[in-house]
């Protein structure tokens, strides 16, 4: 169905989106902005975090539903054009530590994803995303401060975005069962 393609079209473009979204809002989007840091909003108690993690827990979401939508081919042609993005408008000193972060988490996903999705599509769009939030966070904190002082606020962060999205991934779920639309 066209409508279909249209719809993974308009997730391929917003995942790409978020990359150049998220690093965007590092800068300018936050509570406190430290003064050659990150801006930070809170995502518990006591607990702050780097704004672009809610772009990076969306992006991968909206990886998986390019899948979803356009397909395995389409979904890794998202993610290697997401790296180079991310490599491309990453600060020069994060380059590195954004690219492989994004590679490794995306990829991951996609392994956690890919295998659960037909069957159990709100499940696999939260385990893989859970999968690859934790790998994002650990690899980028540890390739660009060389520490995980800041785990639990990018884990937060970008599981907000997560859970925030399953109740439309279950909407979406039920809406493909009724009109008997199968994932590419």
């Amino acid at each position: 169905m066209k409508a279909i393609k249209v719809e993974g079209s308009v997730y391929f473009i917003a995942f790409l989106f978020c990359i150049p979204f998220a690093n965007w809002m590092i800068g300018n989007v936050g509570t406190v902005c430290v003064v050659d840091g990150p801006c930070l909003l809170p995502v518990g108690p006591d607990t702050m975090a780097p704004s672009g993690v809610l772009m990076i827990g969306a992006a991968l979401v909206l990886r998986d539903m390019v899948q979803r939508r356009l397909g395995k081919k389409w979904a890794l042609i998202a993610i290697v054009i997401g790296a180079a993005l991310s490599a491309y408008v990453a600060p020069p000193a994060l380059v590195v530590a954004s690219a492989a972060a994004f590679l490794l988490s995306e990829l991951a996903d996609f392994a956690v994803y890919t295998p659960l999705q037909e069957r159990r599509l709100v499940l696999a769009v939260l385990a893989s995303s859970a999968v690859g939030l934790v790998i994002d966070s650990v690899v980028f904190l540890q390739l660009a401060f060389g520490n995980l002082d800041f785990l639990l606020g990018q884990v937060l962060g970008k599981s907000w975005m997560v859970l925030l999205a399953l109740p439309l991934i279950s909407l979406l779920r039920k809406r493909d069962q009724r009109l008997g639309v199968t994932s590419a």
